[in-house]
């Protein structure tokens, strides 16, 4: 099983990056990711041995998340930069809450043999992956860009998440959902 721990988009955020890839496609030759797979990786795992699954949801219950937080979807940017981009991402505006999740994810992972990540967490919403396509049209369009709002989003929640491969690329499907709590019911009880 391959699987990643993620934050769902809303789905009004997902409606209006629908309507700009709608757009952006016909632009870049490019492998465009499906709407119905964005989310904000916390912690990529890979290949996990399916009989080991309950130990890895029962760690991940044990998550002592951050209270509730907003994020907003707004602009693009490229990995590893504009000059040699592999990536093309949706940006993620939020305070420290994602990475702290991520790194509360990473620790309660631990226990399990998965050491912990070692770059520097950079929570993003990839939109399409760049091998060495001409994005001429694409950098163009999005120059000429005025609206890179996408939409702001409670996050109550992070998933466990099942990456399988099919025809059209990978399909992503939620195994388990982990609450967030709200600040006042976490007062003194955390998780």
């Amino acid at each position: 099983m391959r699987l990643f721990v993620g934050i769902p988009i809303a789905g009004h955020v997902l409606d209006n990056l629908a309507r700009v890839l709608k757009q952006l496609r016909p632009l870049a030759p490019v492998r465009w990711s499906p709407v119905e797979n964005f989310h904000i990786t916390s912690r990529f795992i890979g290949e996990w041995p399916e009989e080991k699954l309950e130990a890895l949801e029962a760690a991940l219950e044990e998550v002592k998340t951050p209270t509730r937080f907003e994020i907003s979807i707004a602009g693009f940017g490229y990995f590893p930069n504009p000059h040699h981009p592999r990536t093309l991402f949706a940006a993620v505006h939020s305070g420290p809450q994602p990475g702290e999740l991520a790194a509360r994810v990473d620790e309660s992972l631990l226990p399990l043999g998965i050491a912990k990540e070692d770059r520097p967490y950079s929570p993003h919403l990839t939109l399409a992956k760049i091998k060495h396509e001409n994005i001429q049209d694409l950098r163009d369009h999005l120059a000429n860009m005025t609206n890179f709002d996408f939409g702001t989003f409670p996050v109550t929640e992070f998933h466990l998440y099942l990456s399988q491969p099919g025809p059209k690329g990978s399909v992503y499907s939620s195994l388990a959902v982990y609450p967030i709590a709200a600040a006042s019911s976490q007062a003194g009880h955390p998780r």
